[in-house]
């Protein structure tokens, strides 16, 4: 089997856990080249991974390296435009979320994808690749819990990490678009409805810095969809614990949880201070088996010539209700979300 190489860009803390899925866990993949402006994190990816072909310049990467395809984990700003260069080479595209940081970007990105037809996207929603969520979506289309009406939604960051998001929080396109998007694309997927009306509200109770380029450390949304199906949604940067991803999607006749404690391992620690669990700690450590699964996902369909289950049109109408969640935010006034 020829393998198909693949290089990337961006090699920063999602980058680089990245690239070592590429690397070694994807069969018939191989990493070929990897990218960064900076140069530390380019010499750490070719060290660690042993990857001979090291960029500083996206374009020299995709002009000068063998590849197939490239997968984009740099900044979201510069997302559309890299998704547009690759394509136009001639290359399959995996993007992380989002596919833009403004409606237009995403509309060029859905442009650029339909004028090449032969070349496989897909868009980096890979909760929906996760063995749980995926049998929670097999159980309500079987009728499980009846008709499902409400998605509750938690995605929380640890605390730990919070310097990190306001170094970037300027480019990132908010706390709706950099993290909430992943519960709001969930959502769309369990209920099989789009997002109507949004109503958002939000502040900064430990980081005054958020604000500063028009961001908060937490926020909430309640959402309404087709049919009025409800959705209940909180994203926070500042969670003590650990970091805390759930789910609950209720019916009339049942509902099903997803990690009502995320608990990294079936462990009760039984001490003087009393009775715990070990939690999950980051992103890599909760969904590694969805990162590989996409990424397996992405291979099979260049290979077998079809279009992944995530199109750029999810991407679009995932980013339309982030946008309506942040007019919300600011207007303090619900949203219908113009898509």
């Amino acid at each position: 089997m020829t393998p198909i190489r693949l290089g990337i860009v961006g090699l920063g803390r999602l980058g680089m856990e990245h690239a070592r899925i590429l690397r070694f866990g994807v069969p018939g993949v191989r990493l070929v080249a990897v990218c960064s402006s900076a140069k530390d994190e380019v010499a750490r990816a070719q060290s660690e991974l042993d990857v001979s072909a090291g960029y500083l310049e996206y374009e020299r990467m995709i002009a000068e390296a063998e590849l197939d395809g490239v997968v984009i984990a740099s900044s979201s700003a510069v997302h559309t435009d890299q998704i547009v260069t690759a394509i136009e080479a001639g290359l399959h595209v995996f993007c992380e979320k989002p596919l833009g940081t403004t409606i237009e970007q995403c509309r060029q990105a859905e442009a650029i994808v339909a004028a090449h037809p032969r070349q496989r996207f897909m868009l980096g929603f890979m909760r929906r690749y996760d063995s749980s969520y995926r049998y929670a979506v097999q159980r309500i289309r079987a009728g499980a819990i009846g008709k499902p009406f409400l998605v509750r939604a938690y995605g929380l960051d640890p605390d730990r990490f919070a310097a990190g998001a306001i170094q970037f929080a300027a480019t990132s396109g908010g706390i709706f678009l950099d993290m909430m998007i992943h519960d709001i694309d969930l959502a769309r997927w369990l209920l099989q409805a789009e997002v109507r009306m949004v109503h958002a509200i939000g502040g900064n109770f430990k980081y005054p810095q958020f604000g500063e380029v028009g961001d908060v450390d937490n926020a909430t949304a309640l959402m309404q969809f087709d049919g009025d199906a409800m959705g209940l949604f909180y994203a926070g940067r500042t969670a003590a614990h650990g970091y805390h991803v759930e789910t609950e999607i209720v019916g009339t006749e049942g509902a099903i949880r997803i990690d009502g404690v995320p608990r990294s391992t079936r462990a009760m620690v039984y001490t003087g201070d009393g009775v715990g669990e070990p939690i999950v700690q980051s992103f890599p450590e909760r969904f590694a088996e969805a990162f590989r699964n996409e990424f397996l996902e992405f291979a099979a369909c260049i290979r077998e010539g079809r279009s992944p289950e995530v199109t750029v049109q999810d991407g679009t109408r995932a980013t339309a209700v982030a946008y309506a969640a942040t007019e919300s935010l600011r207007s303090r006034k619900a949203i219908e979300v113009r898509y």
